[in-house]
């Protein structure tokens, strides 16, 4: 779940609103629905692809047992996973992992736009990826090294 955050760019209201169906490892792509309902399909890489069908294979089975729940991530209960259950996550994980700043699921949003664009991607395509309607929006990331890699260990 984590990792699929960090590698599409997703929202957290995005990814908790994943269902089974906006997911295709094959071809590496997800399909979130953004603001205002725009929906838009971005490509994954085959990492987060295969730790995806790992989840739904081995993982997602153990919490669902009804057959009907159609959300792609769930809660211990079976249920969609619900924005604060996903922070409560992350918190849990950055806990583990001793980092010191503090992380939140806005931070693997913004390390992936800024790693995108430190690699080499233009602007048009990571407001595309982030699903930003503004331009400005995006520009941020180009002007305000919030978070970076090295802030992340």
């Amino acid at each position: 779940m984590l990792e699929l955050l960090y590698a599409s760019g997703m929202r957290v209201s995005e990814l908790v609103n994943l269902d089974l169906a906006d997911v295709d490892t094959g071809s590496g792509f997800v399909r979130p629905f953004g603001k205002g309902k725009k929906e838009r399909m971005v490509p994954i890489y085959p990492g987060a692809a295969h730790s995806v069908d790992e989840y739904v294979k081995d993982v997602r089975p153990r919490y669902v047992h009804n057959g009907v729940e159609k959300a792609l991530f769930v809660n211990q209960r079976g249920e969609r996973l619900t924005r604060q259950g996903l922070w409560q996550i992350l918190k849990g994980y950055a806990r583990l992992a001793g980092m010191e700043h503090r992380v939140t699921p806005h931070t693997l949003r913004h390390s992936f736009a800024t790693h995108m664009l430190n690699g080499g991607a233009d602007l048009r395509s990571v407001q595309e990826l982030l699903g930003h309607a503004n331009i400005s929006t995006t520009q941020i990331y180009t002007i305000s090294p919030l978070t970076t890699s090295a802030s992340l260990r």
